[in-house]
């Protein structure tokens, strides 16, 4: 799951700022890149915490309207500024990053965390592999898919409703991601994103009432829910800020195709969501794939 503003693919981060990424990898930068995919994975898991009460619709409502909050605050875009042109990519990624952040935590809800980042995480594994043209990728993308296949065999338990959802949230992110490509083109600085991040929160805005009306939050779940939004946009996205001027782009994507295991650890230890060992070897095989795929690139 990306941060509020992440624009970046497995294999070609784009940094937020001017300054060049050393080609080392300093124990600050890991421990920043391990801070961040922590929060992120906490942040889901503390969410579903209030599905109960509010649901992931709820949830997710409650993080656009946080994620629009930082990015403002960061981003400072001038509205009346915007040509029309620069508007078009602007409303679609925030369609898109609605839709994005509603499928997954949906698909959390009924399929579990460690599933559903794997599943979310085809997005940009995809976006990478296409824009090469290496004979070797295509392996890589073959030992993705048996991740997929094995993740979706059929069995009576299966939520093939929960997997779709899934996948409906990789492609959003595939999306986001070129989308956000344009909007940087378009747009100096994290002003597009932040457009997009508030007119996304203005679209979920009359849901978030319709869902306070009709299940009042308890206090527990405003927090988790708030929480969320914190852990899942505020802090990597600032993260992410700092990782990408220190840190090369390639050691970026690959710490980054990490997310998936730390899901599913998070899912185990908070959450009790416990996998067997054909789940552990098809989101091996997704993070193996990007990993590999990483590592053999040529710059």
């Amino acid at each position: 799951m990306p941060g509020a503003s992440a624009a970046t693919t497995p294999s070609t981060g784009t940094s937020h700022g001017t300054s060049r990424p050393s080609s080392r990898v300093g124990l600050a930068g890991v421990a920043t890149m391990a801070g961040s995919g922590l929060s992120n994975q906490t942040g889901a898991a503390l969410g579903s915490l209030a599905f109960p009460v509010i649901g992931p619709v709820g949830v997710v409502a409650v993080r656009q309207y946080v994620a629009a909050a930082v990015l403002f605050a960061v981003g400072r875009p001038r509205l009346g500024q915007f040509t029309w042109r620069q508007w078009r990519p602007v409303l679609l990624l925030a369609v898109v990053f609605g839709t994005m952040n509603l499928s997954l935590y949906t698909a959390i809800d009924r399929v579990g965390l460690g599933l559903a980042v794997t599943l979310e995480f085809l997005g940009p594994l995809s976006i990478a592999l296409a824009a090469t043209r290496r004979r070797v990728d295509v392996c890589y993308a073959l030992i993705a898919t048996a991740g997929v296949v094995t993740l979706m065999r059929p069995r009576p338990s299966a939520d093939y409703l929960g997997i779709g959802l899934g996948l409906l949230a990789a492609a959003c992110w595939a999306s986001y991601i070129l989308l956000n490509r344009t909007v940087g083109s378009r747009i100096p600085g994290a002003q597009g994103s932040a457009a997009a991040a508030g007119v996304s929160a203005l679209m979920f805005l009359p849901v978030g009432i319709v869902v306070a009306v009709r299940h009042p939050p308890t206090l527990s779940a405003a927090g988790c829910a708030v929480a969320a939004g914190v852990l899942s946009s505020a802090v990597p996205y600032l993260a992410d800020m700092f990782t990408l001027r220190r840190v090369p782009a390639p050691a970026f994507g690959l710490f980054m195709s990490v997310n998936p295991v730390l899901a599913a650890v998070v899912g185990w230890i908070g959450l009790g969501q416990r996998l067997g060992w054909a789940e552990w070897a098809g989101i091996g095989a997704v993070v193996a794939a990007n990993a590999l795929s990483i590592l053999t690139s040529r710059d």
